[in-house]
């Protein structure tokens, strides 16, 4: 038995891995409820559904460009296949399950390349079992990015190896399809700049750098053609970074880039497993003992790794960023296991200077990082190493700013003993990486697993989460309008819309939803209680309200937890009444205004209530309308009352209430009494 696995063809080996990979990855994937990484999650489903339907790109119906197109193409098919948007998500998920399974197949074609069939199998193990394929479970560019990644990693290692017309064709098509995957991907051209100079370095001959010529003619004669072609159609070089351009208007300097450059190798360093990045020191160290598919290897590495380590390290600088993006960075993993590899089937070569210097160079390095200082709950999107420490600093109660020595201690043991590991042992040292890539699957997943649930709780308590897509019957994405006062959670709006087919424009009544996506902001028209844009009246079909604003419509359901109401208007959006006088908390002060709108001769009940911590006598209200007094009510401290006011030729009625009184120095508004609440029959 033993004899027959072992002569299964590699293919074989490489598919079962991809399977066993893809079942694990959805399985946890399965754990996420709704989206969580706002608003990316919010922007590639609506790009997806979009493409889907229609084969443009599109955010909330407004013709978008500058977001990466492949990610939403790849996911696409799930909102054709499917009309239940919960279906879609787990559609999704299956998706993205497979794409991060799939990065199996170039690490190992990368890997095979230096090492042998059991080696390469080992990088491609090492690369699906990375806590970052985790991210299967996101509405995320990161797993569509993954694998391409390594395929264009690939691609650049076949150009230093052997630099023909072919594979710097083939190398420059992974590279767009990159770029149009994730916009991060030009930190590659610098590489592929820098790469052959490392190789000659490495080699200590020049002919590294002149052989590639045709790399060199190629990148900078495309790129000056990409920069003429944004000249030329009056746009500045910035788009070329499409959605991210933002980040170009912030200034950078380098003491600040420098240090996050080197907090980022630090934490890249642990989460590999420190030993890794121990094994390419010492490959450059040898580096013209390497073959060219080495050195090209050792290359590749080197130069991908510090030039993305530079671009993320600028991006964290960014005043609304300031912490260590893993996730802009774990993509370089499969380049490191590789070397790793190598180096162990070279036969560990461990020069005697080098070595001790590589030692303490390396665990110096990965405990630079002062990781209890990023133990915040934004680690559990960006940054899953630190996830790990967070979870093993509580379980042995070690203080957070004793973590970053507890990790110099751990790198330190495991750099003695790959320096004196017997050289028949040493394959034993792919234990260390992925035993850390074991370690984090509870914290990561946990941490994930209750970010998701707290989100959709956020934004919707109903069962169904395409409850509003249930009860209005109805796909059309027009159909259910959303007004969003500012009294809700943001994520009310981001979650409803996600799951729900039917819910399409965004009105804003008090500032914008948080994100920057399209939406209109809207005013009521005080002579008529209707809702304008730009002084056009809002007509609706139905509507998702929260109840701070009293709107006219017809209630066909409800999320009651989160105070939400779907309206039936099928007509011009509208408000019932106006008040004023009445602070956003009901109270009021020496007098209140109510106004209806389309009077129409009703009985106006009102609720009022008091504090006893405030008034420890009852308050006086009488109700006026045209100049005489129609209605009084004496409001308890500890309770509240119903007024009954009579509303006949007018709908105005003004409010007096006999004293106020100041809560404190922190409060130092006069109250009178709580509106508690209006109602008409």
């Amino acid at each position: 038995m033993r004899d027959r696995l072992r002569a299964a063809p590699a293919w074989a080996w490489l598919a079962a891995l991809v399977v066993f990979s893809f079942a694990v990855r959805f399985g946890f994937a399965r754990h996420m409820v709704g989206p969580w990484i706002m608003i990316d999650e919010i922007v590639y489903s609506e790009l997806a559904k979009s493409f889907a339907a229609t084969g443009h790109f599109a955010v909330r119906e407004a013709p978008t460009s500058g977001y990466g197109d492949v990610y939403p193409i790849l996911i696409s098919p799930a909102y054709a296949l499917f009309r239940s948007i919960p279906t879609v998500y787990t559609g999704i998920k299956v998706v993205n399950s497979l794409l991060m399974s799939l990065t199996a197949v170039p690490a190992y074609l990368l890997a095979r390349r230096v090492v042998s069939q059991w080696g390469a199998l080992a990088v491609a193990l090492l690369t699906v079992a990375v806590p970052s394929t985790f991210y299967a479970g996101v509405v995320m560019t990161e797993n569509a990015f993954y694998p391409i990644f390594v395929l264009l990693a690939l691609a650049l290692v076949a150009v230093l190896e052997r630099p023909r017309a072919r594979n710097v064709v083939l190398f420059l098509i992974a590279l767009l399809v990159a770029y149009e995957t994730r916009a991060q991907a030009v930190a590659v051209l610098p590489a592929a700049l820098t790469a052959p100079l490392v190789a000659a370095a490495l080699a200590r001959r020049r002919l590294e750098v002149t052989r590639q010529w045709l790399l060199y003619a190629v990148v900078v004669g495309l790129g000056l053609l990409a920069v003429l072609f944004e000249v030329a159609r009056g746009r500045s070089i910035k788009s070329l970074l499409g959605a991210y351009s933002a980040a170009t208007s912030s200034s950078y300097h380098v003491g600040p880039v420098a240090h996050w450059f080197l907090w980022h190798l630090a934490e890249l360093t642990f989460s590999v497993g420190v030993i890794p990045v121990f094994a390419v020191v010492l490959l450059c160290a040898r580096g013209a003992m390497l073959s060219g598919a080495e050195r090209a290897l050792v290359a590749a590495t080197v130069s991908l790794v510090a030039w993305i380590a530079v671009e993320v390290a600028a991006f964290a600088t960014q005043p609304a960023v300031v912490r260590i993006e893993e996730r802009n960075l774990f993509y370089v993993a499969p380049l490191l296991f590789t070397c790793l590899v190598l180096w162990i089937e070279r036969g560990v070569p461990r020069p005697r200077i080098v070595t001790p210097l590589a030692i303490v160079a390396v665990t110096a390095l990965a405990a630079a990082v002062p990781y209890g200082s990023f133990f915040r709950t934004d680690a559990t999107s960006d940054t899953f190493s630190v996830l790990t420490l967070w979870s093993v600093a509580l379980w042995f109660h070690i203080h957070a700013g004793d973590v970053r020595w507890v990790v110099g201690v751990a790198a330190l043991v495991f750099l003695v003993a790959a320096a004196f590991a017997p050289r028949r042992f040493a394959p034993a040292l792919l234990v260390v990486p992925l035993g850390l890539s074991l370690l984090a699957i509870q914290p990561v997943d946990s941490r994930m697993k209750r970010a998701s649930i707290g989100a959709v709780f956020q934004g919707i308590t109903r069962p169904d989460r395409d409850w509003i897509t249930a009860i209005v019957g109805s796909s059309d994405p027009t159909k259910v309008a959303v007004v969003w006062t500012g009294a809700t959670d943001r994520l009310t709006v981001n979650q409803n819309e996600f799951f729900n087919r039917a819910v399409g424009p965004i009105y804003t009544t008090n500032g914008p939803v948080p994100g920057g996506l399209a939406q209109t902001p809207i005013a009521v028209n005080p002579a008529t209680g209707r809702f304008e844009a730009d002084g056009s009246q809002v007509d609706v079909a139905d509507v998702l309200v929260d109840r701070s604003l009293p709107f006219v419509g017809l209630r066909i359901g409800a999320d009651d937890k989160k105070g939400l109401l779907l309206l039936r208007v099928d007509g011009p959006l509208r408000l019932a009444y106006t008040t004023t006088g009445i602070y956003p908390d009901a109270w009021s002060g020496r007098s209140a205004t109510f106004r209806r709108y389309l009077c129409i001769p009703r009985t106006l009940s009102v609720s009022l209530g008091s504090d006893d911590k405030l008034y420890s006598t009852a308050q006086h209200v009488r109700a006026v309308v045209g100049g005489a007094t129609v209605a009084a009510a004496s409001v308890p401290p500890d309770g509240t009352v119903t007024m009954r006011v009579p509303l006949h030729d007018s709908c105005t009625v003004r409010f007096v209430v006999g004293r106020t009184k100041s809560p404190g120095p922190q409060d130092r508004r006069r109250l009178g009494v709580r509106f508690v609440g209006f109602s008409l029959p």
